[in-house]
């Protein structure tokens, strides 16, 4: 027996030996009866109350009966007839089962070689507890459904767990990946499991060829990636069932005085949580078995020391109790109120007031004494503390806005930061920008992180920060940066990013020293990856977000060269019914859209233009501007990247200008989609161009397509020449030659400058 199957039977046995020992402990206390006359009370170890029985005339109706198999050592109890195994019942209104689990498991060639369909159905009065139990369904691939009925209506639920790898899973989370759950609805009394393959389970045998389905206590499961391939031997899980008196209300019943169940004077009537049925208790002071009628008998809480709260002596009254103090002391007695008092004399009360007030003056002169010998350390210590603290308050206000955003992050002290980076050190430098300097940093639990400061503190660089936490806090994407907290009690505003290890995708493309092979494949994913990232910001955050500053600068690649999106500095939300961003232009020179930069409003299809510059770069491997240029190449560079590459597409020798290191790989019909969609992105007219939606669904079509020519229609009337002329005259492109004048002048500014105006 594996190891998770003997931890679900160990948990099992230990609940049921708990349940046991709290129902006949606390349920109803020693030496009250719990059952009829000369009927029996127990199970083996499982306490049986009335009205619950075993036997004829023991129970109240028919829907508690309980068999108890003495086959079994020790003895088992059963729901009547059935094989549902009671492993406790309380007199609060519910009792806890063993529920079957059902299985479907199939051979390496995915053909199903076992299956079982377990299915509840409770009698009457009984209920599926539906906050404590929860449908599971564990498995790839899978769906699982729940048919049944709830009173006087049909049901039917269920969830779908899917996952092609062990390695998708994620441990105690039951969200979809390899484990679903869902919930039931109230007054449930029956239930079928079922399970239902989606797709061939060949691709999945190797670590999962069984699914499973259970009806079962929440508390009582947390998923493990070995219950994939390790459910094993474990049948059954503990399932909580809810009980009630008939399907009246309290006023119903208590018209017919003969089959109204709160037999007992000291008892009263109540409804259950799931409105089904009442349910019967002893009154306050009383304890024992309501649905007698001397079942609710008086406490004696002096006696029981849990009970008992009084510091001196304890008086029981019927119902109740009280506490009395000696002679000489007044007050209630009690441990948790006043106590008792020892009653002072005038003399005792004048001497104690002299003594407070004498202590009163001592305290008063030491204070002011200390404040005249502190007062000139304090104000030098004040100069220097004035700064950060305005800083401070500042950050505080603006954040004070967004109450949630703190609730998303950790606050980190100055001092934590420090002991990071180790003050800070020049070793620890990961590089330098327009925004600050990123250090690498280990937090005390040894998680590595980037610690960014920034260069100068003024209302702009507090504006930058405050937004970004704003921005990030918002954003929960695997392909963004996530941001773990920041701290307020610097003069330098510090963000903690997480840690991402190889850089970015700028210097990956032109500055790679690695070695490491930046095939075709692995680009077309990475220009996926942030067109997914883009998107889930257009349209997927409660509020729309612009990133502004889309560049491979801004592109993180993290151990597995998986794309992650940073710096989101101008980055702005705008509202769900806003079409554009009307500022002053700021972003990077070379990637910003023209449009934007002649009219100054900003959309989303501005980021789509510098998405687009982007898939330039990895198409050619080139820079924007470069620093070496020849003279044959002095008119072709003079026009930058775009223009080149956008006059390449125009003269059909899109190969010419194709990175060196992707043409040797036999995909040209996708380097020739990519190129159709880049240019897609690139047109001068806003409106023209594709949503970044629509841009990643056609990347994903184009990694997955078989014909990927189809996912860009107008690639027809492309070729893949080797030798070609570019030395057409700018008009020759579609675009009019104020323009071509406009897309010049963008291009031919320097890549890496940064407008500081917003």
């Amino acid at each position: 027996m594996g190891f998770l199957q003997i931890q679900f039977l160990n948990l099992l046995e230990i609940l049921v030996i708990i349940a046991s020992s709290q129902s006949s402990l606390s349920a109803t206390p020693p030496n009250f009866p719990i059952a009829k006359p000369h009927c029996t009370d127990r199970c083996g170890s499982l306490s049986i109350p009335y009205p619950f029985g075993t036997a004829p005339g023991c129970y109240q109706s028919y829907s508690f009966f309980v068999t108890c198999n003495d086959s079994f050592n020790p003895p088992r109890a059963f729901m009547q007839n059935s094989a549902i195994e009671i492993t406790d019942i309380s007199l609060d209104g519910q009792l806890r089962t063993l529920q079957f689990i059902a299985r479907d498991c199939y051979s390496h060639n995915g053909t199903k070689i076992s299956s079982n369909r377990p299915w509840i159905s409770l009698p009457r009065s009984l209920t599926i507890n539906y906050t404590a139990n929860k449908f599971t369904i564990i498995g790839c691939n899978i769906r699982g459904f729940i048919p049944g009925r709830s009173l006087n209506r049909n049901y039917t639920t269920g969830c779908v767990a899917m996952c092609d790898a062990k390695d998708d899973l994620m441990e105690g989370s039951c969200t979809g990946l390899g484990c679903c759950q869902t919930c039931i609805p109230k007054q449930a009394e029956t239930a079928i499991l079922s399970l239902l393959s989606i797709k061939n389970h060949t691709s999945v045998w190797g670590f999962n060829n069984c699914s499973y389905a259970f009806l079962a206590e929440e508390s009582a499961f947390t998923f493990s990636s070995e219950n994939l391939t390790n459910l094993g031997n474990v049948k059954k899980l503990p399932m909580v069932v809810d009980w009630a008196m008939g399907n009246e209300t309290c006023e119903e019943a208590k018209g017919d005085a003969s089959s109204y169940a709160c037999k007992s004077d000291n008892s009263k009537c109540y409804k259950p949580d799931n409105g089904y049925g009442y349910r019967c208790s002893c009154l306050e002071g009383y304890q024992g078995n309501p649905y007698f009628i001397d079942g609710c008998r008086d406490v004696n809480e002096c006696e029981d020391p849990h009970l008992n709260i009084c510091e001196t002596r304890c008086v029981n009254k019927i119902g109740d109790f009280h506490c009395a103090c000696p002679k000489g002391y007044h007050g209630d007695g009690r441990k948790d109120g006043r106590g008792c008092i020892r009653e002072e004399s005038r003399a005792s009360k004048l001497l104690a007031g002299l003594l407070a007030g004498l202590g009163l003056f001592l305290i008063m002169a030491i204070s002011f004494w200390s404040y005249k010998i502190l007062k000139k350390r304090r104000s030098n210590q004040l100069k220097q503390a004035f700064l950060k603290r305005n800083v401070g308050l500042l950050l505080q206000q603006q954040i004070s806005a967004h109450d949630s955003i703190l609730d998303n992050m950790k606050v980190f002290t100055s001092r934590e930061l420090e002991r990071a980076t180790d003050k800070f050190n020049e070793s620890r430098i990961l590089g330098r920008g327009g925004q600050g300097t990123v250090y690498k940093g280990m937090l005390t639990d040894g998680r590595i992180v980037a610690v960014k400061k920034s260069k100068r503190v003024n209302e702009a660089q507090l504006v930058e920060f405050i937004n970004e936490v704003a921005i990030l806090s918002q954003i929960n994407h695997r392909n963004v940066v996530k941001l773990l907290g920041c701290c307020l009690e610097t003069e330098v505003p510090l963000l903690v990013y997480e840690f991402i290890p190889n850089g970015t995708l700028y210097e990956l493309i032109h500055d790679d020293t690695t070695g490491f092979l930046f095939s075709w494949d692995v680009r077309l994913r990475i220009a996926a990856e942030i067109a997914n990232a883009l998107a889930y910001l257009h349209y997927a955050t409660s509020i729309p977000i612009y990133h502004r500053d889309m560049k491979s600068n801004n592109i993180l690649l993290d151990e597995k060269y998986r794309a992650k999106l940073s710096d989101f500095g101008i980055s702005r939300s705008v509202a769900i019914d806003q079409t554009h961003l009307t500022t002053k232009v700021k972003g990077t020179f070379g990637y910003f859209d023209p449009e934007y930069f002649q009219t100054g409003k900003f959309t989303e299809k501005s980021d789509v233009y510098s998405f687009g510059v982007v898939l330039v770069e990895l198409l050619t491997g080139e820079k924007l501007i470069s620093n070496s240029v020849t003279e044959e190449e002095e008119e072709d560079e003079e026009r930058g990247l775009i223009m080149r590459f956008l006059m390449t597409m125009k003269e059909n020798c899109l190969k010419t200008i194709l990175d060196p290191r992707i043409v040797e790989q036999d995909v040209k019909e996708e380097h020739l989609a990519v190129a159709n969609l880049s240019k897609r992105c690139l047109n001068l007219n806003g409106r023209k161009r594709p949503t970044i939606r629509e841009v990643a669904m056609a990347l994903e079509s184009i990694r997955t397509s078989d014909n990927p020519l189809s996912v860009e229609s107008k690639m027809h009337d492309l070729s893949y020449s080797e030798t070609c002329t570019v030395e057409s005259r700018m008009q020759d492109l579609s675009y009019s030659e104020t323009d071509s004048l406009v897309l010049n002048r963008v291009e031919t500014a320097s890549s890496s400058w940064t407008l500081n105006n917003d």
